[in-house]
C-alpha cells in the first residue's frame, strides 16, 4: 500500500470529513438528540487526533504529509466547532476569532517553514492546548441540563478561556521556534 494512504493519514482525512459532518449537524435546529449526536461526532473526530498520532509513532509510519495535515485537521475541527457555536450563543465571537487567528498564523508559519524544507511537528504545549480545546468544545456542544453537571456550558466556557491562554502562549512558542526561518 502506498505510504501516503497509511492508517494514520486515513484517520487524519476522516477528521476533515467528520468536521464537515459536524458543521452540517450543528447548522440544523438543535434538538436534544441532534446535540448529543453532534457531541459524539466531535468526540470521535477529536479521538482520531490521538489515535492517528499513536499509531504513526508506534508503527513508525509517520509521513511528511501526516506531519503537515494532522495539525491542519485539528485546526479545521476546532474552527468548525467554534464557528458553529457562535450563532447558538454559546461562544462569544471575539473569543473564537482570537483562537482562529492564532491557528491561521501558526498554519501560515508552518507553511513557510515547510517551503524551506523544515517540517514543524506539534509541540508538547500545542498538544496540551488541543486537549483543553477539545474538552471545552465537547462540553459546549453537549446539551446543557442532560448530565448532572451544574452549569456545564459555563464550565466549558471557563475551560475555553484557559484554552485561549494556552493558544496564545503556544503561538508565541511556535513563533520563537520558527523565527530562524525568517532571518
Amino acid at each position: 500500500m502506498n505510504k501516503i494512504f497509511n492508517l494514520p493519514n486515513c484517520l487524519t482525512g476522516a477528521r476533515f470529513l467528520l468536521a464537515a459532518l459536524l458543521a452540517c449537524l450543528m447548522s440544523m435546529d438543535q434538538s436534544l438528540r441532534l446535540s448529543v449526536i453532534s457531541c459524539l461526532i466531535f468526540s470521535l473526530a477529536a479521538a482520531t487526533d490521538w489515535v492517528d498520532g499513536f499509531i504513526a509513532r508506534r508503527y513508525k509510519s509517520e509521513t511528511v504529509l501526516g506531519k503537515l495535515m494532522d495539525p491542519l485537521a485539528d485546526k479545521v475541527l476546532v474552527a468548525t466547532a467554534l464557528v458553529m457555536l457562535i450563532p447558538l450563543g454559546v461562544v462569544p465571537a471575539w473569543l473564537a476569532l482570537m483562537i482562529l487567528c492564532r491557528e491561521f498564523i501558526i498554519t501560515g508559519l508552518r507553511g513557510v517553514a515547510a517551503s524551506s524544507g523544515i517540517v514543524v511537528a506539534a509541540s508538547g504545549l500545542g498538544k496540551i492546548k488541543s486537549i483543553i480545546q477539545y474538552i471545552s468544545l465537547g462540553m459546549l456542544i453537549f446539551p446543557e441540563g442532560v448530565l448532572p453537571i451544574p452549569e456545564l456550558h459555563a464550565t466549558g466556557l471557563l475551560i475555553l478561556y484557559v484554552a485561549l491562554i494556552l493558544t496564545v502562549w503556544s503561538g508565541f512558542d511556535y513563533f520563537f521556534k520558527l523565527k530562524k526561518v525568517f532571518l
